[in-house]
């Protein structure tokens, strides 16, 4: 059976995993902070199996992805009970934008440390968050190889279970591990931030 995935940010990567999802066959719940006609017309533009609703309806999907800004990710600690969920993390903590591109300091904690801690009980997979939306709306299928995407989380099951729904995308899923030392190398600003790279 296809998990329903609830995406919380409709912008470029929330829109583009849409697409990938939705072509697997699984039925995808869009939500962002202003809502309306602006949000409908994205969920017209996915076609069939995309709905809208609201970033708690959202939040109630088999499966959550974060694709909000940096600043908004406090917003959600308490608009559901997260315990137990399966929520990725595709956000980067960004604080200013193009040209700059500063990122929060976090002292030694991993952007998806600082959002579990915001999202109690909450199952996080960082992934998603590493490779350039246009790049990552490409078929992942490339000369006989499959483009990576990096993974990381705490919880086994979960880590398990995004890396199917990623392989199963035509993704190459690679494992780095746990938030405080995996997730760091895909973070923005980490060492493998925009690696775009093909696993034959």
């Amino acid at each position: 059976m296809k998990k329903t995935f609830g995406i919380i940010g409709a912008g470029n990567i929330g829109q583009t995993v849409a697409r990938h999802l939705l072509k697997a066959g699984h039925p995808v719940i869009l939500a962002n902070s202003s809502g309306g006609n602006a949000l409908n017309e994205i969920v017209r533009s996915l076609g069939p199996g995309a709905t809208a609703g609201t970033i708690q309806e959202t939040a109630q999907a088999d499966i959550v992805l974060l694709s909000l800004p940096w600043s908004e990710v406090p917003t959600l600690t308490k608009i559901t009970d997260w315990n137990g969920r399966v929520v990725i993390d595709a956000t980067n903590h960004f604080i200013t934008y193009a040209p700059e591109f500063k990122v929060q300091d976090l002292g030694d904690k991993a952007s998806s440390e600082v959002v579990a801690s915001l999202l109690p009980g909450a199952r996080i997979v960082k992934a998603f968050n590493t490779i350039f939306y246009k790049t990552l709306a490409e078929d992942p299928n490339i000369a006989g190889g499959h483009r990576v995407l990096f993974v990381s989380g705490n919880d086994l099951e979960a880590k398990s279970e995004v890396k199917s729904v990623i392989a199963s995308l035509g993704f190459a899923p690679i494992d780095l591990g746990n938030l405080h030392e995996g997730s760091k190398l895909q973070q923005a600003k980490g060492a493998l931030a925009t690696l775009n790279l093909v696993r034959f």
